[in-house]
């Protein structure tokens, strides 16, 4: 049978799958478009198997606010150049768009568009962009007022950091600011209280030991620890440090100035956690040089 132009646009239409994929499923499956749909997706499967274990630390964080809900996404893929790729941009869009009321990355994964599960979506994905492509991170926020910001955007509200924080009283300018700050600053925890108790015991433990190969007396020790302790919680939660806007000014202040109070924050940047090899930097250097 031949295999038309027209075919295969269509079985492409259908499925995302790249034109020779297309081809190659339409003359496997003899001209029968659902047969060839049914082969592309077992070798999408197939692909997305086989890339399962390579690193995708680049992709973009994608951001949705709607009346009290906001979400936030984190999706991956191999490349910058792809994470550029009005597909990909396009796939997070819709992501975002299917999961407003998902509780967590596991219901996301289940939500259908046009009759496809998203996790069925992400498979087709890697066959027809051609790399490992996942979502690692997903968070659902509901408050009154949720103030957002997206540094390196690639187009609205997709970008390589996203933030949002929800506040107790709507002042856009100053959420805004304290989204910007969260991005550039990136706080551990809102206070002392929400740090995990075993990481300020780590650090406390190092402050002892450094203090202690001083050989001052233990009191003095003491009080050298107590000192380092309170400076690393000041630099590592988000009212103690200085605004970026005024750094002569702590956050705590700003927002008490304000009569706001900040209910909870989330920031999410792409690939944070994620080890790249570094031959992978090597090649991103090299095509930019040569490009």
């Amino acid at each position: 049978m031949t295999i038309t132009a027209k075919m295969v646009k269509d079985l492409r239409d259908l499925t995302g799958a790249g034109m020779m994929d297309a081809k190659k499923a339409l003359v496997e499956a003899r001209g029968d478009s659902d047969a060839a749909a049914d082969w592309l997706k077992q070798k999408g499967l197939a692909k997305a198997q086989k890339k399962a274990g390579r690193i995708a630390a680049e992709g973009l964080i994608g951001i949705s606010i709607s009346n009290r809900t906001a979400t936030i996404i984190e999706a991956n893929c191999e490349t910058d150049f792809v994470a550029k790729n009005s597909e990909f941009q396009d796939m997070v869009r819709t992501i975002l768009e299917v999961s407003k009321q998902s509780e967590s990355l596991d219901e996301v994964l289940i939500n259908e568009v046009d009759g496809k599960k998203v996790e069925e979506i992400l498979i087709e994905k890697v066959s027809s962009i051609g790399e490992k492509i996942s979502l690692r991170r997903y968070r659902k926020f509901e408050y009154e007022n949720v103030s957002s910001y997206v540094h390196n955007g690639v187009s609205e509200n997709l970008g390589k950091i996203g933030v949002l924080v929800g506040l107790s009283v709507k002042n856009e300018e100053l959420g805004k600011q304290i989204a910007m700050h969260i991005t550039a600053c990136n706080p551990l925890a809102l206070d002392e209280h929400q740090l995990p108790p075993d990481l300020l015991k780590r650090e406390e433990k190092v402050y002892r030991e450094q203090a202690k190969e001083s050989g001052k007396m233990p009191e003095i020790v003491e009080n050298m620890v107590k000192g380092k302790l309170k400076k690393y919680i000041n630099e590592v939660t988000l009212l103690n440090q200085n605004f970026v806007v005024n750094p002569e000014e702590k956050v705590a202040d700003v927002i008490k100035k304000n009569g706001i109070k900040i209910l909870d924050y989330v920031r999410f940047e792409v690939g944070e956690g994620i080890e790249k090899p570094m031959d992978d930097f090597v090649d991103e250097v090299k095509k930019t040089a040569f490009s």
